[in-house]
C-alpha cells in the first residue's frame, strides 16, 4: 500500500464532514439561529482530525520527505500552495471558534461571521482534496522507493497512536494552573 493510500481515506472522512457542515449551514440560516454546540463539534473535528491529524501526517511526514527529494519545480510549488492552504484552513477555523463564542455571548452580527466562515470551510475541503489527489499525490509517490514508502507508513502509524493521548494531555495541562490542590 502506498502512504497516499490512508490520506485519501481521510479525506473521505473529511468530506463526509464538511458535507454536513455545509447541510448544517443551510439549515442554521434557515432558523436564523446556530448549534453552538455542533460548532464546537465540528470545528474540534476541523482542528483535530482534519489539521492535527491529517495535515500533521502531510505535512510532518509526507511533505517533510519530499523535501529531501529532488522535485519538479512544478510540484514544489503546488506543495507550497498546500501548506498555505492548510495554515489559511488553521485561520479560518479560529475565526469560526472566535464568532460562535461571541455569538453564544450575544454579540450582534456574529451569526452571519459564523455561518460565512463555516461555509468557507465546507467549499474549501471538496477542492483542495481534488488538488491533492488529482494533481499532487500520484506524481509525488514516484520519487519513494517501496522502502521509503513503507517506511513512511509505518511513520503514520505511529503518529496515529499518538494523537488522543497528545490531545488530552494538552487538555489537562491547560487546566493546571488554574487547580486548587489545597482541598
Amino acid at each position: 500500500m502506498q502512504p497516499i493510500r490512508p490520506l485519501m481515506d481521510e479525506h473521505m472522512t473529511i468530506l463526509r464532514m464538511t458535507t454536513d457542515i455545509a447541510r448544517r449551514v443551510t439549515a442554521f440560516r434557515d432558523v436564523e439561529h446556530v448549534d453552538t454546540r455542533y460548532v464546537e463539534a465540528a470545528t474540534d473535528f476541523i482542528r483535530t482530525y482534519a489539521d492535527h491529524c491529517h495535515h500533521g501526517k502531510e505535512e510532518g511526514i509526507l511533505f517533510r520527505e519530499l523535501g529531501r527529494k529532488e522535485l519538479d519545480p512544478k510540484l514544489t510549488a503546488l506543495m507550497g500552495q498546500l501548506v498555505q492552504e492548510h495554515a489559511w484552513v488553521r485561520t479560518l477555523t479560529t475565526r469560526v471558534v472566535e464568532a460562535t463564542r461571541a455569538y453564544a455571548s450575544g454579540e450582534a452580527g456574529q451569526l452571519e461571521k459564523v455561518l460565512r466562515s463555516l461555509g468557507q470551510l465546507a467549499t474549501f475541503y471538496p477542492a483542495h482534496v481534488i488538488k491533492e489527489e488529482s494533481r499532487f499525490f500520484t506524481p509525488c509517490m514516484h520519487y519513494f522507493t517501496e522502502e521509503e514508502q513503507a517506511a513512511m507508513l509505518d511513520e503514520f502509524a505511529a503518529f496515529d497512536q499518538t494523537l488522543i493521548h497528545e490531545k488530552y494531555r494538552h487538555l489537562v495541562e491547560g487546566f493546571e494552573p488554574d487547580l486548587d490542590l489545597d482541598l
